[in-house]
């Protein structure tokens, strides 16, 4: 690994505050799975939840909520889970999307690789996980599964969640 990479990670926040954002028609916060398994990761590494909601799948719910919570001081990274398959009443992708000012398109591809690689195969092309920021506020955006979930958590955002802060920090 790169000298530079190992800095930046050494320099980087040990702990991020971050806001849960479930995607669902039909999930409550008893039966949503994947939000609990993203919260417990979180603070099972030593991040802070410092908000949790479940919101319906409509594009314009989801750029509201997304906007509040990039206004949000003590929201510094959003996670999303649910609502980014192919279907009509899928919106997730187009609303994060709209609100991105800078896309990390290399965690939507790094996803669907590990997707096909070790989980599901082609099916994997029918993902539309995506990331990037809005401001100061990192933005990681993935299916609803707990599958999904714990990989795009494990492989990609623990790894590098703090680095990215450090990178939308550093110029403050």
């Amino acid at each position: 690994m790169s000298t530079s990479i190992e800095q930046h990670r050494r320099e980087a926040p040990a702990s991020v505050a971050c806001a849960i954002i479930t995607v669902s028609d039909t999930r409550t916060p008893d039966t949503d799975t994947s939000g609990m398994l993203i919260r417990s990761l979180l603070e099972e590494n030593g991040h802070q939840v410092t908000d949790y909601t479940i919101v319906k799948d409509e594009y314009n719910g989801i750029r509201k909520l997304l906007r509040d919570a990039a206004d949000n001081p003590r929201v510094e990274a959003l996670l999303l889970n649910g609502g980014t398959g192919i279907a009509g009443r899928d919106t997730t992708y187009e609303a994060v999307r709209d609100q991105l000012h800078k896309e990390l398109p290399g965690f939507g591809e790094i996803f669907r690789y590990l997707s096909f690689a070790e989980e599901i195969g082609s099916a994997a092309i029918l993902s539309r996980a995506i990331a990037g920021t809005i401001g100061t506020t990192a933005v990681f955006s993935m299916p609803g599964s707990t599958g999904a979930v714990r990989l795009a958590m494990t492989r990609l955002v623990l790894p590098e969640l703090g680095h990215v802060m450090r990178e939308l920090y550093k110029d403050k």
